[in-house]
């Protein structure tokens, strides 16, 4: 398949990129609220709701491949993406909704309610992402072209996740009668969802009109016909590329340390750093203002360090900058916790540290891009949806297993369910605070070393891209 060469137009790339929203509120609620929610509001048991979250993954394990796998296939006059992201948004937004309306009757039942409907919800996001982010590689094959493609999607996935997060914190969980913070008003959560599936539906079916004029043609090669066994023995061919498992290992690690810190937030800024529901309220937006400055700053560190290289020493900082506070306040070397000097000390690491951790990501997916042409020098075929597919169970996995390390990191510190902020026993803190620190200054030294391995170079991928444009010449 013919791939353009040169830069994408500013309108691509937006449009492209809005379709990233979706994840970004689903990313929000399941990193940063889901596990408080079914804990502390609908009371069920820590480790209970992130076993069923987990859960969910086996069933992502078989569905993520095949959805990116038929995405690949699909052969219609809108081309391959565009038929998933008009069919799939709207079960999704339904499925969304249900996940934030659990029916409290139900008791003990509430676990099989919740990995349904976490399955489902996870299953019609991919149907969304999977074929969206597959359009990269197919926009340009420009080696740098495509982090900027990247970078666009990830501002609008995190600028979808910090709208609700400032809409979570400002508007719909206030404080209600006797209580100090609002993460525990249990109807605020009903409006969260409800604004939340809105915002995916309108977004991904925007998005898809906005690119249609682009990507609405026939695919250049019509699918071979082939069975089950086919599917399945190319889907293992792809995946078993050597680049793919050195990026989904190294990344699998990274992105759970990233994702456990973001589910684990609202813990230790409640009862560790005690804000109050004005520093939550302004914390969407040095979010968002990190999110701002890694945008521009991802692109020449790029090509200053290169992909690998970036991803490597971004996050190596970014974990650095992320656990020295609570290293200063084990040492007692932190202002007084809950003064306004504490809350802004905070902010600023975590500002620094948001940025580090974002410019690693975008180039951890914008390699994954370079992988494409190097399957393709292999096998012959061009599987843009099974590798993302494939990245994208790592994510979601990630986001699993983020919210099951927290679960039991919350057992092992034997925190209590609901909780009152300045209640909670100093060594209860220390053991939640300290474990937390311990366990992703390991993932990202293991996630480093496989990185370490990656093989592809600018060097090696534009030299690939033209033998394969050469190879296409010639037939």
């Amino acid at each position: 398949m013919s791939t353009p060469a040169g830069r994408v137009p500013l309108r691509i790339k937006l449009f492209h990129g809005l379709g990233m929203t979706a994840y970004g509120v689903k990313d929000n609620g399941f990193s940063t609220f889901l596990l408080l929610f079914y804990n502390q509001v609908v009371g069920m048991d820590a480790t209970i709701v992130s076993t069923a979250l987990a859960l969910a993954l086996v069933i992502d394990a078989f569905a993520d491949p095949i959805i990116g796998y038929l995405s690949d296939r699909t052969y219609t006059r809108w081309g391959r993406r565009l038929p998933w992201l008009y069919v799939a948004p709207i079960p999704l937004a339904l499925a969304w909704m249900l996940l934030w309306m659990p029916p409290i009757s139900w008791g003990d039942n509430l676990f099989y309610y919740l990995l349904g409907v976490g399955i489902l919800v996870r299953t019609l996001l991919s149907c969304c992402e999977v074929p969206s982010v597959s359009l990269v590689p197919e926009l340009t094959s420009d080696y740098d072209e495509r982090t900027t493609v990247m970078r666009y999607r990830y501002l609008f996935s995190w600028a979808g996740g910090l709208l609700m997060l400032f809409l979570a914190y400002d508007v719909f969980l206030k404080p209600q009668e006797g209580q100090k913070i609002g993460l525990l008003n249990a109807e605020g959560y009903w409006y969260y969802g409800l604004f939340g599936a809105l915002l995916m539906a309108a977004t991904v079916l925007i998005s898809a009109r906005g690119l249609h004029s682009r990507i609405a043609k026939w695919p250049d090669q019509r699918p071979e016909a082939g069975g089950v066994s086919l599917a399945f023995r190319e889907i293992k061919e792809s995946l078993s590329h050597r680049a793919f498992l050195i990026l989904i290992g190294a990344g699998a690690i990274a992105l759970t340390a990233t994702q456990m810190t973001y589910v684990v937030f609202n813990y230790l800024a409640t009862y560790v750093w005690q804000f109050g529901q004005a520093d939550f309220a302004i914390y969407p937006v040095f979010l968002f203002g990190s999110v701002v400055i890694a945008f521009f700053l991802v692109a020449p560190v790029n090509t200053a360090l290169g992909k690998r290289g970036a991803a490597i020493g971004m996050g190596c900082l970014s974990v650095l900058v992320s656990v020295t506070p609570y290293v200063l306040r084990h040492f007692d070397l932190w202002p007084q916790i809950g003064t306004p000097l504490s809350t802004r000390a905070v902010f600023g690491f975590l500002f620094v540290g948001n940025v580090l951790a974002i410019v690693a990501t975008i180039s951890m997916t914008s390699m994954l891009a370079d992988i494409v042409e190097a399957s393709e020098e292999q096998t012959g075929r061009r599987t843009e949806g099974v590798f993302f597919a494939g990245w994208f169970f790592v994510q979601k996995c990630a986001t699993g297993v983020g919210i099951l390390l927290t679960g039991l990191l919350l057992s092992y510190a034997d925190f209590p369910k609901k909780a009152v902020p300045g209640q909670v026993a100093e060594p209860v803190l220390d053991t939640l605070a300290l474990s937390y620190c311990a366990i992703v200054v390991v993932a990202v030294i293991c996630s480093s070393l496989i990185f370490s391995r990656f093989p592809i170079s600018r060097t090696d991928h534009e030299a690939r891209v033209k033998a394969l444009a050469e190879r296409q010449v010639t037939g």
